[in-house]
């Protein structure tokens, strides 16, 4: 569905989203951000937390760096599972995404977001072994290409895409 043609100007983003299409949901918020100032919802608890993960959490992941690259991301609280009838297996959570600053990367947005989707698949492996397809082995020689996808913050992949 193309947002531009229901909206004319920015438009917030609020609701329960189900919990099988959610990341689907924020990947179209990303394609938006720039209509998109505030996004309010309840998502199944692990996928709240991962959004709301920073760097060195064992959780931190593609939707994290991601989302955080354009989002301040706020977790609210925790809805169990006993307040819904009849009670879901899983417990809920409510995030709070607040457009930050930022209006462009200072890098290629399509390389940042390879660099970012490729290092997180193969997240038990450093970051040699898993960008060695997309940067010159020379390349890979500094030393942040030792830690893993997780260690790195928003600024540290986007210095790598500059960088390298």
């Amino acid at each position: 569905m193309d947002l531009t043609n229901l909206f004319d100007g920015n438009f917030a983003v609020i609701g329960n989203f189900p919990y099988n299409i959610s990341s689907q949901i924020l990947f179209k918020v990303l394609e938006h951000r720039n209509s998109v100032p505030c996004v309010v919802g309840m998502f199944q608890k692990e996928v709240a937390e991962r959004i709301a993960a920073k760097s060195g959490n064992k959780t931190y992941g593609i939707l994290s760096v991601l989302l955080q690259a354009f989002y301040d991301i706020e977790y609210l609280f925790t809805v169990h599972e006993y307040v819904f009838s009849p009670p879901p297996k899983v417990k809920s959570a409510v995030i709070r995404l607040t457009r930050n600053s930022r209006q462009n990367l200072n890098c290629d947005e399509k390389h940042f977001f390879t660099v970012v989707k490729t290092a997180f698949n193969q997240r038990r492996k450093t970051l040699r072994n898993a960008l060695s397809g997309l940067f010159d082995k020379t390349l890979l020689t500094d030393s942040i290409f030792d830690k893993r996808a997780e260690q790195l913050t928003v600024e540290d992949f986007e210095r790598i895409c500059i960088k390298f």
